[in-house]
């Protein structure tokens, strides 16, 4: 057996395992989790991908490795974007906290499908029709722009997408209903894959790769949001950082006929544009929180 065949077993076993765990035993739980609790999952979840990309590294060589790791990493920082999202739905549907794992829980199957068909999709574009990638990299240098120019709201004034909103108006009746929830998670979800997915296409081609990353990216998505509603005010900052990210990864689809950006470069801008954003939040914090804000 080959390093890419074994590499494809490792993945699979590991994802059934984490799944049944997750899934099985964790989500079962009426309880949503508490910070801490959401904190030490995203953390293990974390740690489980890392050891994952080292096994890449190992047996693909260190390019496959660093590819792995900043599409990881990249989809991770993005999947921050569809936490808001999600929480807006939930506003939206009224949808009682202890509930909320459970979506999230049915979510989470239903988009490990929708990417793996996101991804077989763009990677036939991008074999057959080389020049796709430019509208990719259009399609998200703008979507940084937008992001760029909002301003993040309160957690009390968070909006709907315009898809997901027309959809919860012309359903009145389902307010609360699990299905019509689920399925607003869905759209969400799969708006947020065609964004972030092509992004993924910029740092590799390598379908291998790029559904692997997005895979442990999303099986901690549920941890994930719980930890990012419980200390979302700590992160005033991170949009912008989220904003900066899309728009050098459009920049480095449109300029790749010209001149390809490494793969570690690319690694460390985007760890250095996140690390600015998450100390930027916390100076933020500290400052409106002083006393001469106060008074």
């Amino acid at each position: 057996m080959n390093a890419q065949g074994a590499l494809w077993i490792a993945f699979h076993v590991i994802v059934l395992g984490v799944l049944a765990f997750d899934l099985g035993v964790l989500a079962r739980k009426t309880h949503a989790p508490s910070v801490r609790e959401a904190g030490c999952l995203s953390a293990l979840w974390v740690l489980l991908s890392l050891v994952f990309g080292v096994g890449v590294w190992s047996w693909r060589g260190h390019e496959a490795g660093l590819a792995f790791l900043t599409g990881y990493l990249l989809e991770k920082l993005l999947s921050v974007d569809n936490m808001f999202v999600f929480l807006a739905i939930f506003n939206a549907f009224s949808v009682p906290r202890t509930l909320q794992p459970k979506v999230l829980k049915w979510g989470i199957l239903s988009a490990l499908v929708l990417r793996a068909v996101c991804i077989l999709t763009g990677a036939v574009l991008l074999h057959r029709f080389a020049w796709v990638v430019y509208i990719f990299g259009g399609v998200i240098l703008w979507t940084g722009f937008r992001m760029l120019r909002a301003r993040r709201p309160n957690t009390a004034a968070l909006e709907l997408p315009p898809l997901i909103d027309g959809l919860r108006r012309r359903v009145p009746a389902a307010q609360g209903s699990f299905l019509w929830v689920l399925i607003a998670v869905e759209v969400a979800d799969l708006i947020f894959a065609i964004d972030s997915i092509p992004a993924v296409f910029a740092v590799t081609t390598d379908p291998f790769i790029v559904y692997t990353s997005n895979v442990f990216a999303v099986l901690g998505l549920r941890a994930m949001y719980f930890l990012l509603v419980g200390a979302m005010d700590r992160f005033r900052r991170l949009h912008i950082g989220l904003a900066l990210v899309l728009m050098f990864v459009g920049f480095k689809m449109l300029a790749s006929g010209v001149y390809d950006v490494p793969i570690g470069v690319s690694l460390a801008l985007i760890a250095a544009i996140l690390g600015a954003a998450i100390v930027g939040s916390f100076v933020s914090q500290r400052s409106s929180n002083s006393p001469a804000d106060v008074e």
